[in-house]
Protein backbone atom coordinates (compact mmCIF):
# COMPACT_ATOMS: atom_id res chain seq x y z
CA UNK A 1 0.00 0.00 0.00
CA UNK A 2 1.26 3.47 -0.90
CA UNK A 3 1.01 6.63 1.15
CA UNK A 4 -0.70 9.70 -0.25
CA UNK A 5 2.64 10.95 -1.53
CA UNK A 6 3.20 7.73 -3.50
CA UNK A 7 5.91 6.28 -1.19
CA UNK A 8 5.80 2.88 0.48
CA UNK A 9 5.50 2.79 4.28
CA UNK A 10 9.03 1.34 4.79
CA UNK A 11 10.47 4.07 2.58
CA UNK A 12 8.56 6.71 4.52
CA UNK A 13 9.87 5.32 7.80
CA UNK A 14 13.46 5.39 6.51
CA UNK A 15 13.01 8.99 5.36
CA UNK A 16 11.44 9.96 8.68
CA UNK A 17 14.29 8.34 10.62
CA UNK A 18 16.89 10.07 8.45
CA UNK A 19 15.21 13.41 9.00
CA UNK A 20 15.17 12.78 12.77
CA UNK A 21 18.89 11.91 12.83
CA UNK A 22 19.70 14.96 10.71
CA UNK A 23 17.78 17.25 13.07
CA UNK A 24 19.43 15.63 16.10
CA UNK A 25 22.91 16.14 14.65
CA UNK A 26 22.03 19.69 13.71
CA UNK A 27 20.81 20.36 17.28
CA UNK A 28 24.06 18.98 18.72
CA UNK A 29 26.10 21.16 16.36
CA UNK A 30 24.02 24.21 17.30
CA UNK A 31 24.58 23.53 21.00
CA UNK A 32 28.31 23.10 20.44
CA UNK A 33 28.46 26.32 18.46
CA UNK A 34 26.51 28.28 21.11
CA UNK A 35 28.53 26.83 23.97
CA UNK A 36 31.82 27.58 22.22
CA UNK A 37 30.81 31.14 21.40
CA UNK A 38 29.38 31.98 24.82
CA UNK A 39 32.24 30.37 26.76
CA UNK A 40 34.68 32.40 24.70
CA UNK A 41 32.69 35.51 25.54
CA UNK A 42 32.65 34.57 29.22
CA UNK A 43 36.39 33.95 29.22
CA UNK A 44 37.01 37.44 27.89
CA UNK A 45 34.56 39.10 30.28
CA UNK A 46 37.26 41.43 31.57
CA UNK A 47 37.13 43.19 28.19
CA UNK A 48 33.35 43.55 28.16
CA UNK A 49 31.56 46.74 29.23
CA UNK A 50 30.70 46.81 32.89
CA UNK A 51 28.43 49.84 33.27
CA UNK A 52 24.68 49.34 33.38
CA UNK A 53 24.16 51.76 30.50
CA UNK A 54 26.69 49.92 28.34
CA UNK A 55 25.07 46.57 29.07
CA UNK A 56 21.68 47.87 28.00
CA UNK A 57 23.06 49.48 24.84
CA UNK A 58 24.88 46.27 23.95
CA UNK A 59 21.72 44.21 24.37
CA UNK A 60 19.80 46.67 22.20
CA UNK A 61 22.41 46.48 19.45
CA UNK A 62 21.97 42.71 19.36
CA UNK A 63 18.22 43.07 19.02
CA UNK A 64 18.61 45.66 16.27
CA UNK A 65 20.80 43.20 14.35
CA UNK A 66 17.74 40.98 13.86
CA UNK A 67 19.34 37.73 15.01
CA UNK A 68 16.83 37.11 17.81
CA UNK A 69 13.82 37.24 15.51
CA UNK A 70 14.61 33.88 13.90
CA UNK A 71 12.52 31.03 15.27
CA UNK A 72 15.59 28.78 15.12
CA UNK A 73 17.51 31.14 17.45
CA UNK A 74 14.68 31.16 19.97
CA UNK A 75 14.42 27.37 19.97
CA UNK A 76 18.19 27.07 20.41
CA UNK A 77 18.12 29.35 23.46
CA UNK A 78 15.34 27.38 25.15
CA UNK A 79 17.05 24.08 24.42
CA UNK A 80 20.32 25.45 25.82
CA UNK A 81 18.55 26.62 28.98
CA UNK A 82 17.15 23.12 29.48
CA UNK A 83 20.65 21.72 29.01
CA UNK A 84 22.01 24.11 31.64
CA UNK A 85 19.36 23.07 34.15
CA UNK A 86 20.15 19.42 33.53
CA UNK A 87 23.94 19.65 33.59
CA UNK A 88 24.22 22.21 36.42
CA UNK A 89 21.39 21.03 38.63
CA UNK A 90 23.73 20.04 41.47
CA UNK A 91 25.44 23.40 41.87
CA UNK A 92 22.15 25.28 41.52
CA UNK A 93 20.64 23.14 44.28
CA UNK A 94 23.64 23.92 46.47
CA UNK A 95 23.19 27.64 45.81
CA UNK A 96 19.58 27.40 47.01
CA UNK A 97 20.69 25.45 50.07
CA UNK A 98 23.27 28.12 50.90
CA UNK A 99 20.96 31.11 50.41
CA UNK A 100 17.66 29.78 51.78
CA UNK A 101 18.47 26.56 53.62
CA UNK A 102 16.31 24.64 51.17
CA UNK A 103 16.95 20.92 50.86
CA UNK A 104 18.30 19.98 47.40
CA UNK A 105 15.23 17.95 46.41
CA UNK A 106 13.01 20.92 47.29
CA UNK A 107 15.17 23.26 45.22
CA UNK A 108 15.18 20.78 42.35
CA UNK A 109 11.40 20.49 42.21
CA UNK A 110 10.53 24.17 42.64
CA UNK A 111 13.38 25.99 40.87
CA UNK A 112 14.87 23.54 38.38
CA UNK A 113 12.45 20.84 37.25
CA UNK A 114 9.53 23.26 36.98
CA UNK A 115 11.52 25.68 34.83
CA UNK A 116 12.92 22.94 32.61
CA UNK A 117 9.49 21.47 31.90
CA UNK A 118 8.05 24.93 31.21
CA UNK A 119 10.85 25.65 28.74
CA UNK A 120 10.29 22.36 26.93
CA UNK A 121 6.54 23.01 26.74
CA UNK A 122 7.02 26.50 25.32
CA UNK A 123 9.69 25.30 22.88
CA UNK A 124 7.48 22.54 21.49
CA UNK A 125 4.56 24.88 20.93
CA UNK A 126 6.49 27.96 19.88
CA UNK A 127 5.97 27.52 16.14
CA UNK A 128 2.21 27.37 16.60
CA UNK A 129 2.08 30.27 19.04
CA UNK A 130 4.15 32.62 16.87
CA UNK A 131 2.33 31.83 13.63
CA UNK A 132 0.25 34.65 12.17
CA UNK A 133 -3.41 34.39 13.14
CA UNK A 134 -6.05 35.17 10.52
CA UNK A 135 -9.05 37.24 11.61
CA UNK A 136 -12.33 37.91 9.83
CA UNK A 137 -12.53 40.92 7.53
CA UNK A 138 -15.95 42.63 7.47
CA UNK A 139 -17.58 42.63 4.08
CA UNK A 140 -17.63 46.44 4.01
CA UNK A 141 -13.83 46.54 4.37
CA UNK A 142 -13.09 44.00 1.67
CA UNK A 143 -11.77 42.66 -0.42
CA UNK A 144 -8.78 42.05 1.81
CA UNK A 145 -7.12 39.89 4.43
CA UNK A 146 -6.50 40.71 8.10
CA UNK A 147 -4.11 38.95 10.43
CA UNK A 148 -2.39 39.36 13.79
CA UNK A 149 1.39 39.15 13.72
CA UNK A 150 3.37 38.66 16.93
CA UNK A 151 6.69 40.43 16.99
CA UNK A 152 9.24 40.84 19.81
CA UNK A 153 9.17 44.00 21.86
CA UNK A 154 12.92 44.64 21.84
CA UNK A 155 15.16 44.75 24.91
CA UNK A 156 13.43 43.84 28.15
CA UNK A 157 14.39 44.08 31.82
CA UNK A 158 13.60 41.23 34.23
CA UNK A 159 13.97 41.97 37.95
CA UNK A 160 13.79 38.79 40.01
CA UNK A 161 13.05 38.34 43.74
CA UNK A 162 14.83 36.30 46.41
CA UNK A 163 12.20 33.79 47.53
CA UNK A 164 12.49 31.57 44.44
CA UNK A 165 15.61 33.17 42.99
CA UNK A 166 16.07 30.78 40.08
CA UNK A 167 12.46 29.97 39.22
CA UNK A 168 11.30 33.59 39.21
CA UNK A 169 14.29 34.73 37.17
CA UNK A 170 14.18 31.98 34.56
CA UNK A 171 10.43 31.58 34.05
CA UNK A 172 9.98 35.09 32.61
CA UNK A 173 13.29 34.66 30.77
CA UNK A 174 11.70 31.74 28.90
CA UNK A 175 8.92 33.98 27.65
CA UNK A 176 11.25 36.83 26.74
CA UNK A 177 13.55 34.58 24.68
CA UNK A 178 10.68 32.64 23.12
CA UNK A 179 9.20 35.92 21.92
CA UNK A 180 12.55 36.92 20.36
CA UNK A 181 13.77 39.65 22.72
CA UNK A 182 17.13 40.45 24.18
CA UNK A 183 17.21 40.49 27.98
CA UNK A 184 18.89 42.27 30.85
CA UNK A 185 18.37 40.12 33.95
CA UNK A 186 18.75 41.48 37.48
CA UNK A 187 18.84 38.69 40.12
CA UNK A 188 18.21 39.46 43.79
CA UNK A 189 21.18 40.52 45.89
CA UNK A 190 19.52 38.89 48.94
CA UNK A 191 20.39 35.45 47.52
CA UNK A 192 24.03 36.08 46.51
CA UNK A 193 25.01 32.48 45.70
CA UNK A 194 22.07 32.08 43.31
CA UNK A 195 22.77 35.47 41.75
CA UNK A 196 26.40 34.52 41.17
CA UNK A 197 25.37 31.17 39.68
CA UNK A 198 23.09 32.86 37.14
CA UNK A 199 25.77 35.42 36.26
CA UNK A 200 28.27 32.61 35.71
CA UNK A 201 26.16 29.97 33.96
CA UNK A 202 23.78 31.87 31.69
CA UNK A 203 26.58 33.32 29.50
CA UNK A 204 28.08 29.83 29.22
CA UNK A 205 24.93 28.29 27.81
CA UNK A 206 22.84 31.05 26.24
CA UNK A 207 23.76 33.72 23.73
CA UNK A 208 25.93 35.89 25.97
CA UNK A 209 25.40 38.94 23.77
CA UNK A 210 21.61 38.71 23.94
CA UNK A 211 21.19 37.73 27.61
CA UNK A 212 23.09 39.95 30.02
CA UNK A 213 23.10 39.54 33.80
CA UNK A 214 23.58 42.58 36.03
CA UNK A 215 24.35 41.77 39.66
CA UNK A 216 24.17 44.21 42.54
CA UNK A 217 21.76 45.88 44.93
CA UNK A 218 19.64 49.01 45.08
CA UNK A 219 22.19 51.14 43.24
CA UNK A 220 22.34 48.84 40.23
CA UNK A 221 18.56 48.36 40.16
CA UNK A 222 18.05 52.12 40.27
CA UNK A 223 20.52 52.57 37.42
CA UNK A 224 18.68 49.98 35.37
CA UNK A 225 15.34 51.69 35.97
CA UNK A 226 16.85 54.92 34.67
CA UNK A 227 17.48 53.23 31.32
CA UNK A 228 14.91 52.93 28.52
CA UNK A 229 13.59 49.42 27.97
CA UNK A 230 10.81 48.08 25.79
CA UNK A 231 9.25 46.20 28.72
CA UNK A 232 9.94 45.72 32.43
CA UNK A 233 8.97 42.50 34.20
CA UNK A 234 9.15 42.80 37.98
CA UNK A 235 8.43 40.22 40.65
CA UNK A 236 8.42 41.41 44.24
CA UNK A 237 6.37 43.34 46.77
CA UNK A 238 3.86 46.14 46.31
CA UNK A 239 6.15 48.84 47.71
CA UNK A 240 8.94 48.23 45.21
CA UNK A 241 6.36 47.60 42.48
CA UNK A 242 5.20 51.21 42.85
CA UNK A 243 8.81 52.39 42.47
CA UNK A 244 9.24 50.32 39.31
CA UNK A 245 5.99 51.59 37.85
CA UNK A 246 6.85 55.21 38.63
CA UNK A 247 10.24 54.84 36.94
CA UNK A 248 8.64 53.17 33.90
CA UNK A 249 6.09 55.97 33.61
CA UNK A 250 8.85 58.47 32.87
CA UNK A 251 9.58 56.73 29.58
CA UNK A 252 6.10 55.21 29.03
CA UNK A 253 7.58 51.74 29.31
CA UNK A 254 4.99 48.95 29.69
CA UNK A 255 5.34 46.83 32.82
CA UNK A 256 4.31 43.46 34.15
CA UNK A 257 4.11 43.44 37.95
CA UNK A 258 3.95 40.11 39.76
CA UNK A 259 3.35 41.13 43.36
CA UNK A 260 1.61 39.32 46.22
CA UNK A 261 -0.94 40.06 48.89
CA UNK A 262 -2.82 38.31 51.64
CA UNK A 263 -4.11 35.11 50.07
CA UNK A 264 -7.11 33.85 52.07
CA UNK A 265 -8.30 30.29 52.68
CA UNK A 266 -11.94 29.49 53.39
CA UNK A 267 -12.55 26.21 55.28
CA UNK A 268 -16.03 24.88 56.08
CA UNK A 269 -17.35 21.70 57.66
CA UNK A 270 -18.37 20.11 54.36
CA UNK A 271 -14.71 19.23 53.68
CA UNK A 272 -12.68 16.76 55.81
CA UNK A 273 -10.82 19.00 58.29
CA UNK A 274 -7.80 16.69 58.49
CA UNK A 275 -7.27 16.82 54.72
CA UNK A 276 -7.64 20.60 54.66
CA UNK A 277 -5.06 20.83 57.46
CA UNK A 278 -2.60 18.69 55.50
CA UNK A 279 -2.87 21.00 52.50
CA UNK A 280 -2.64 24.18 54.58
CA UNK A 281 0.35 22.99 56.64
CA UNK A 282 2.23 22.00 53.49
CA UNK A 283 1.41 25.23 51.64
CA UNK A 284 2.23 27.47 54.59
CA UNK A 285 5.54 25.81 55.47
CA UNK A 286 6.90 25.27 51.96
CA UNK A 287 10.01 27.48 51.64
CA UNK A 288 9.24 28.60 55.21
CA UNK A 289 6.14 30.43 54.02
CA UNK A 290 8.17 32.62 51.65
CA UNK A 291 5.92 31.94 48.67
CA UNK A 292 3.80 34.61 47.00
CA UNK A 293 0.81 32.27 46.63
CA UNK A 294 1.13 30.66 50.07
CA UNK A 295 -1.99 30.74 52.25
CA UNK A 296 -1.75 33.94 54.28
CA UNK A 297 -4.67 33.50 56.66
CA UNK A 298 -7.66 31.20 57.23
CA UNK A 299 -11.30 32.18 57.43
CA UNK A 300 -13.60 29.71 59.14
CA UNK A 301 -16.47 29.46 61.59
CA UNK A 302 -16.11 29.27 65.42
CA UNK A 303 -17.08 25.59 65.51
CA UNK A 304 -14.51 24.59 62.85
CA UNK A 305 -11.57 26.69 64.15
CA UNK A 306 -10.57 24.56 67.21
CA UNK A 307 -10.79 21.35 65.20
CA UNK A 308 -8.65 22.90 62.49
CA UNK A 309 -6.00 23.94 65.05
CA UNK A 310 -5.80 20.37 66.37
CA UNK A 311 -5.57 18.98 62.84
CA UNK A 312 -2.84 21.48 61.92
CA UNK A 313 -0.82 20.42 64.97
CA UNK A 314 -0.92 16.80 63.77
CA UNK A 315 -0.16 17.77 60.15
CA UNK A 316 2.89 19.86 61.10
CA UNK A 317 4.19 17.09 63.34
CA UNK A 318 3.92 14.62 60.47
CA UNK A 319 5.84 17.02 58.23
CA UNK A 320 8.67 18.05 60.54
CA UNK A 321 8.44 16.02 63.75
CA UNK A 322 8.47 17.47 67.25
CA UNK A 323 11.50 19.68 66.59
CA UNK A 324 11.27 21.43 63.20
CA UNK A 325 14.43 23.40 63.99
CA UNK A 326 16.59 20.30 63.75
CA UNK A 327 14.73 18.86 60.76
CA UNK A 328 16.76 19.28 57.54
CA UNK A 329 13.53 19.47 55.52
CA UNK A 330 12.57 22.74 57.23
CA UNK A 331 14.19 25.76 55.58
CA UNK A 332 15.02 29.20 56.99
CA UNK A 333 14.01 32.84 56.60
CA UNK A 334 16.15 34.69 54.08
CA UNK A 335 17.84 37.06 56.58
CA UNK A 336 17.69 38.42 60.13
CA UNK A 337 15.77 41.55 59.14
CA UNK A 338 12.83 39.53 57.84
CA UNK A 339 13.11 37.15 60.80
CA UNK A 340 12.84 40.09 63.23
CA UNK A 341 9.79 41.39 61.38
CA UNK A 342 8.09 37.99 61.69
CA UNK A 343 8.93 37.71 65.39
CA UNK A 344 7.14 41.02 65.89
CA UNK A 345 4.01 39.66 64.18
CA UNK A 346 3.71 36.87 66.78
CA UNK A 347 2.20 39.40 69.18
CA UNK A 348 -0.83 39.96 66.91
CA UNK A 349 -2.83 37.16 68.50
CA UNK A 350 -2.81 34.17 70.82
CA UNK A 351 -0.28 31.48 69.90
CA UNK A 352 -2.29 28.27 69.59
CA UNK A 353 0.72 26.21 68.51
CA UNK A 354 4.36 26.89 67.71
CA UNK A 355 5.79 30.33 68.38
CA UNK A 356 9.42 29.39 69.06
CA UNK A 357 12.04 31.44 67.23
CA UNK A 358 15.77 32.07 66.97
CA UNK A 359 16.85 35.31 65.34
CA UNK A 360 20.48 34.26 64.84
CA UNK A 361 19.45 31.02 63.15
CA UNK A 362 16.75 32.84 61.10
CA UNK A 363 14.28 30.30 62.49
CA UNK A 364 10.55 30.66 63.09
CA UNK A 365 8.64 27.59 64.21
CA UNK A 366 5.43 26.81 62.27
CA UNK A 367 2.93 28.91 64.20
CA UNK A 368 -0.85 29.22 64.33
CA UNK A 369 -2.43 32.35 65.82
CA UNK A 370 -6.01 32.64 67.05
CA UNK A 371 -7.99 35.54 68.54
CA UNK A 372 -6.62 37.74 65.77
CA UNK A 373 -8.17 41.18 65.34
CA UNK A 374 -8.88 42.42 61.83
CA UNK A 375 -6.70 45.51 62.38
CA UNK A 376 -3.73 43.71 63.98
CA UNK A 377 -0.29 43.97 62.31
CA UNK A 378 -0.39 40.38 61.07
CA UNK A 379 -3.58 41.19 59.14
CA UNK A 380 -2.32 44.47 57.68
CA UNK A 381 0.65 43.12 55.71
CA UNK A 382 1.60 40.06 53.71
CA UNK A 383 3.18 37.67 56.22
CA UNK A 384 5.67 35.83 53.98
CA UNK A 385 6.64 33.41 56.73
CA UNK A 386 5.39 30.32 58.60
CA UNK A 387 2.79 32.18 60.69
CA UNK A 388 -0.88 31.38 60.09
CA UNK A 389 -3.66 33.52 61.61
CA UNK A 390 -7.07 31.87 61.91
CA UNK A 391 -9.86 34.44 61.73
CA UNK A 392 -13.31 33.31 62.79
CA UNK A 393 -16.42 34.55 60.99
CA UNK A 394 -20.06 33.66 61.46
CA UNK A 395 -20.71 32.56 57.89
CA UNK A 396 -19.59 32.68 54.28
CA UNK A 397 -21.07 36.14 53.72
CA UNK A 398 -18.87 37.56 56.48
CA UNK A 399 -15.87 35.75 55.01
CA UNK A 400 -16.54 37.27 51.59
CA UNK A 401 -16.89 40.72 53.18
CA UNK A 402 -13.52 40.24 54.93
CA UNK A 403 -11.81 39.31 51.66
CA UNK A 404 -13.39 42.21 49.80
CA UNK A 405 -12.40 44.69 52.51
CA UNK A 406 -8.74 44.26 51.59
CA UNK A 407 -6.77 44.49 48.36
CA UNK A 408 -7.28 41.84 45.71
CA UNK A 409 -4.99 38.91 46.62
CA UNK A 410 -2.74 37.04 44.24
CA UNK A 411 -4.46 33.75 45.11
CA UNK A 412 -7.55 32.62 47.00
CA UNK A 413 -8.33 29.11 48.23
CA UNK A 414 -11.35 27.24 49.53
CA UNK A 415 -11.86 23.82 51.08
CA UNK A 416 -15.53 23.02 50.57
CA UNK A 417 -17.63 20.46 48.73
CA UNK A 418 -20.58 22.84 48.47
CA UNK A 419 -21.14 23.91 44.88
CA UNK A 420 -23.13 26.90 46.12
CA UNK A 421 -20.17 28.08 48.22
CA UNK A 422 -17.78 27.58 45.32
CA UNK A 423 -20.07 29.54 43.00
CA UNK A 424 -20.33 32.37 45.54
CA UNK A 425 -16.55 32.66 45.83
CA UNK A 426 -16.18 32.70 42.05
CA UNK A 427 -18.86 35.35 41.68
CA UNK A 428 -18.34 37.55 44.75
CA UNK A 429 -14.54 37.69 45.17
CA UNK A 430 -11.65 38.79 42.97
CA UNK A 431 -8.11 37.40 43.01
CA UNK A 432 -5.36 36.44 40.61
CA UNK A 433 -6.47 32.82 40.90
CA UNK A 434 -8.99 30.75 42.84
CA UNK A 435 -8.13 27.15 43.74
CA UNK A 436 -10.68 24.87 45.35
CA UNK A 437 -9.75 21.89 47.55
CA UNK A 438 -6.00 22.23 46.94
CA UNK A 439 -3.20 24.76 47.41
CA UNK A 440 -0.69 26.23 44.94
CA UNK A 441 -1.23 23.57 42.26
CA UNK A 442 -2.47 26.22 39.83
CA UNK A 443 1.17 27.17 39.27
CA UNK A 444 1.90 23.84 37.61
CA UNK A 445 -0.74 24.16 34.87
CA UNK A 446 1.10 25.88 31.99
CA UNK A 447 -2.02 26.98 30.11
CA UNK A 448 -3.39 28.86 33.13
CA UNK A 449 -2.28 32.51 33.25
CA UNK A 450 -0.34 33.35 36.40
CA UNK A 451 -0.69 36.89 37.62
CA UNK A 452 -2.46 39.22 39.99
CA UNK A 453 -5.20 41.82 39.86
CA UNK A 454 -5.11 45.29 41.33
CA UNK A 455 -2.57 45.56 44.14
CA UNK A 456 -1.42 41.96 43.60
CA UNK A 457 -0.10 42.76 40.14
CA UNK A 458 -0.85 43.39 36.50
CA UNK A 459 -0.23 41.15 33.53
CA UNK A 460 0.22 37.38 33.53
CA UNK A 461 2.55 34.74 32.18
CA UNK A 462 3.25 30.96 31.90
CA UNK A 463 2.83 28.93 28.72
CA UNK A 464 1.55 30.91 25.77
CA UNK A 465 0.81 33.82 28.09
CA UNK A 466 4.59 34.20 28.57
CA UNK A 467 5.06 34.63 24.83
CA UNK A 468 2.15 37.06 24.65
CA UNK A 469 3.38 39.33 27.45
CA UNK A 470 6.76 39.82 25.73
CA UNK A 471 5.29 40.32 22.24
CA UNK A 472 3.52 43.05 20.38
CA UNK A 473 0.42 41.77 18.61
CA UNK A 474 0.61 43.78 15.45
CA UNK A 475 -2.41 44.26 13.21
CA UNK A 476 -1.73 43.56 9.54
CA UNK A 477 -4.33 44.32 6.84
CA UNK A 478 -3.76 43.87 3.14
CA UNK A 479 -6.47 45.05 0.82
CA UNK A 480 -7.00 43.86 -2.72
CA UNK A 481 -7.06 46.30 -5.63
CA UNK A 482 -10.32 45.07 -7.11
CA UNK A 483 -12.64 47.86 -5.99
CA UNK A 484 -12.49 51.36 -4.51
CA UNK A 485 -16.22 51.51 -3.85
CA UNK A 486 -15.85 52.19 -0.10
CA UNK A 487 -13.34 54.98 -0.71
CA UNK A 488 -15.59 56.58 -3.30
CA UNK A 489 -18.65 56.79 -1.06
CA UNK A 490 -16.86 57.47 2.28
CA UNK A 491 -15.14 60.73 1.33
CA UNK A 492 -16.41 64.18 0.47
CA UNK A 493 -18.16 65.59 -1.33
CA UNK A 494 -21.13 63.68 0.11
CA UNK A 495 -24.21 63.36 -2.04
CA UNK A 496 -27.68 62.23 -1.15
CA UNK A 497 -26.96 58.94 -2.88
CA UNK A 498 -23.59 58.34 -1.14
CA UNK A 499 -25.11 59.14 2.28
CA UNK A 500 -27.85 56.56 1.71
CA UNK A 501 -25.24 54.00 0.68
CA UNK A 502 -23.12 54.70 3.76
CA UNK A 503 -26.10 54.44 6.11
CA UNK A 504 -27.03 51.10 4.62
Amino acid sequence: MLLSGGRSRPAARVEQRSRYLLNSRRTVRNHQRIRSRTMTAAASSTQRPVSVADEVRAARRVFDSGKTRALSWRVEQLRALETMLTERSGELEQALLHDLGRKPIDGYIADIYSVRTESAYVRKNLGKWTRDRRVRTPLSMGPGRARVHRQPLGTVLIIAPWNYPLHLALMPLIGALAAGNTVVLKPSELTPRCSAALADLLPRYLDADAVRVVEGGVEETTALLNEKFDHIFFTGNETVGKIVMAAAAKTLTPVTLELGGKSPVWVDDTFPIEKAADWIAWGKCTNNGQTCVAPDYVLTTPDVAPRLVDALRDSIRRLYGDDPKSNPDYSRIVNERHTARLIGLLESGTVALGGAHDLGDKYIEPTVLVDVAADSPVMREEIFGPILPIVTVENLDEAVATIRAGSHPLAAYAFTTSEAVQATLVRETSSGSLTINALMLQLGIPDLPFGGVGASGMGSYHGEHSVRVFSHERSIFRRGNFSDFLLRIARPPFTERSEKQLRR
